[in-house]
């Protein structure tokens, strides 16, 4: 038995072919990996640059571009419009999304594919689509330049997100217990909430995070149906990107990052969380 197989990393039946492609698909991910976050690394140096460029090397470092960012009230504009309209549409989508997840969680459902295939079809449906079709909708009856009108494009964004989620979530779940329940003399919303809620909570968060992302990350909508008063943080650097190209960009894109990286912790605690509710060991 070699080394490598006293040591656990392969079982003793490993042949030299096998071990050659677990340390080259290691390899390749590591490259995967470094070609995904190189980009996103070159941003955050730059961004404590104390002159007004966008290149290396780097001679002074300073927060003047973070300074800038906060005592700015455009930018504080766009940030105020882009937490109001992420969470109403999480909201809206979080609703709708688990309430159309339950209904196509029945097995007795007709036509539950076809269902389910127009439920998640924003997801598949480019944006610039989406973006046209909402821009002449709301033009009709007044919706454009409203941030109501951007939260409902974005909640249909979010929608998907929160139904793959949840329906992941309810296949661990008994409807046994919400008939148990019923039998005892729970109302329909009592059982929802005292039931199945403390189960599905995991699959709902998650789907609420990921439709909170899309639309703080989106810009396509906020362009056709936004005005100078609805531009949100992503409008904002786009604008910013094309009028005047100010390193504090780099700071508001180093801000996005941590955010992101922040939901990406909580998502992963409650991938783990719902895997033990489940019984489900990693």
């Amino acid at each position: 038995m070699s080394n490598l197989a006293k040591a656990g990393r392969f079982p003793a039946y490993a042949t030299r072919g096998q071990k050659c492609w677990h340390y080259f698909f290691i390899g390749l991910c590591v490259l995967v990996f470094i070609y995904l976050m190189a980009p996103v690394l070159a941003v955050i140096p730059l961004a404590f640059n104390a002159e007004p460029y966008f290149t290396y090397p780097i001679h002074a470092f300073s927060l003047r571009w973070f300074n800038a960012f906060f005592s700015d009230v455009v930018w504080r504009i766009a940030v105020r419009n882009s937490f109001v309209v992420g969470s109403g549409a999480t909201l809206i989508a979080t609703t709708l999304g688990t309430l159309a997840a339950i209904g196509l969680s029945r097995k007795s459902l007709p036509f539950k594919a076809v269902i389910t295939a127009v439920l998640v079809s924003p997801m598949i449906v480019p944006v610039v689509i989406t973006a046209v079709g909402a821009y002449l909708f709301y033009s009709t009856i007044g919706l454009a330049n409203s941030l109501f009108g951007i939260m409902l494009a974005h909640a249909a964004l979010g929608v998907p997100f929160v139904i793959i989620t949840v329906t992941a979530t309810l296949t661990g779940f008994d409807p046994a217990l919400l008939r148990a329940a019923r039998n005892l003399g729970a109302g329909p919303a009592r059982a929802f909430f005292k039931v199945m809620l403390p189960v599905i909570w995991p699959g709902l968060f998650s789907g609420a995070l990921f439709a909170f992302a899309t639309s703080f990350d989106e810009v396509v909508i906020v362009l056709f149906l936004g005005g100078v008063e609805q531009r949100t943080i992503p409008r904002q650097m786009w604008t910013g990107l094309r009028e005047q190209l100010s390193p504090t960009i780099l700071a508001v894109a180093v801000l996005l990052i941590i955010i992101s990286v922040l939901m990406l912790v909580t998502l992963e605690l409650l991938r783990r969380r719902s895997m033990r509710m489940r019984g489900i060991k990693e």
